[in-house]
């Protein structure tokens, strides 16, 4: 073979200039995202994203319960067009997907959530500020670009009700489209990583701790030259004092009834969704007091351990619930096909949090988009060779193109 045959052969890739575009174009999959991340981050603020209550259990099974589902496709099937676009709780989404609510997330990259809602707006899909964000219901509202999002407010419900009722009051003023009520904190969960690395904020952090600090001072650089981190939506409180990570979930009331849901429900003037991992009776109580959906959630394994995974919730409930109630489910998306056989088992849309806070740690906005574009070409590519063409059909024949091993 001739060198000339040899040199069109192998065409040799230019290198990058810009080292972060670099490194988000090595990553091919979540998980190639998820170790650049934890190289980036120092081992306690890795450890409060990565890490779940107790022993662990439902965060693994999260992961788990997915891969126990296998395909069985249809071939022969005319696949040259599929659709992804759908409609979740009454406006259009490109796809079947959402980024849920993570608190604090300018502790994980100084950008926080406005990078966040921004790539969210640019693939047009929902994102789920949380009542614990570091950036205000306003301020996300009115920053440029991150404005734009399909923007959902999730609500934890105070013990002081008038607070509860402000934040209500505020989101629909600030022009967030659906509220979202979680239902599994009446405690806080146990996580055992956050207490050994003594992840309090301000931080009380072990000799290990500082010396990781140390080891990643672009990381520390970033923080400093940013505003001081709060609990943006809920300052001032705890005696005047703020609220802390180990103060603020002593707020929440442990005595919250169904009675509660219903004054929240008539406070909101749009769509209102129960965030937990809700079972087929709860989810039916809930339609019957006309809430219009649910997101099963186990918080991604950082509430209750042992906590069934919300995936194995998606088809009992859509079985007790009806088919025109909104079913949406997070803990343990990881892949594109995760998000096929959500749908396929009787969900409206997957969410993922873990995911793409590790995108925004490894290339900040661009992380979150490159995230959201593996997903997305791993779910057509699914849809594709499952011999689907759309979201409707996908739901329509979901089951038959499942099995459990």
């Amino acid at each position: 073979m001739k060198a000339r045959e040899v040199r069109a052969l192998i065409q040799v890739k230019p290198p990058r200039i810009d080292r972060r575009a670099a490194r988000l174009d090595a990553c091919k999959t979540i998980e190639d995202l998820h170790r650049l991340s934890r190289r980036r981050l120092p081992r306690p603020v890795a450890d409060y994203v990565d890490g779940g209550a107790d022993e662990e259990l439902s965060l693994s099974n999260n992961v788990a319960a997915f891969r126990r589902w296998q395909f069985t496709p249809s071939v022969l099937v005319d696949v040259a067009n599929v659709d992804t676009s759908t409609a979740l709780l009454g406006r259009h989404s490109s796809m079947p997907l959402g980024l849920a609510p993570t608190g604090y997330t300018r502790m994980i990259s100084a950008l926080g959530e406005p990078a966040v809602a921004g790539a969210a707006a640019r693939a047009g899909i929902p994102y789920v500020l949380s009542t614990m964000a570091s950036t205000s219901l306003e301020d996300l509202a009115a920053h440029r670009g991150a404005g734009d999002a399909d923007r959902w407010f999730q609500l934890y419900i105070w013990k002081d009700r008038d607070l509860t009722a402000q934040l209500v009051t505020r989101a629909a003023a600030a022009g967030y489209r659906v509220l979202e009520i979680a239902v599994d904190t009446a405690v806080s969960g146990y996580r055992v990583r956050d207490v050994r690395n003594g992840l309090t904020i301000p931080p009380q952090m072990t000799l290990k701790g500082l010396v990781d600090i140390g080891l990643r001072p672009g990381y520390w650089t970033k923080m400093l030259a940013s505003p001081a981190l709060e609990f943006a939506n809920v300052t001032g409180g705890a005696g005047g004092e703020g609220y802390t990570i180990e103060n603020i979930t002593k707020q929440f009331d442990a005595s919250v009834s169904w009675e509660d849901l219903a004054r929240i429900r008539d406070l909101w003037p749009g769509p209102v969704v129960l965030k937990g991992p809700l079972g087929p009776d709860d989810a039916t109580r809930a339609r019957d007091l006309g809430i219009d959906g649910v997101h099963l959630s186990n918080h991604g394994g950082r509430q209750l351990d042992r906590t069934v995974a919300p995936i194995d919730l998606v088809a009992p409930v859509r079985d007790a619930a009806g088919p025109d109630f909104a079913i949406f489910v997070d803990s343990g998306v990881r892949h594109g096909a995760d998000i096929a056989t959500a749908l396929a088992l009787g969900a409206d849309a997957a969410f993922i949090g873990r995911p793409y806070l590790w995108g925004l740690v490894a290339g900040g906005g661009a992380g979150v988009d490159k995230v959201i574009g593996l997903l997305s070409d791993q779910f057509t590519r699914t849809l594709a060779l499952l011999g689907v063409t759309s979201i409707d059909e996908l739901r329509k024949r979901g089951r038959t193109l499942l099995q459990q091993h």
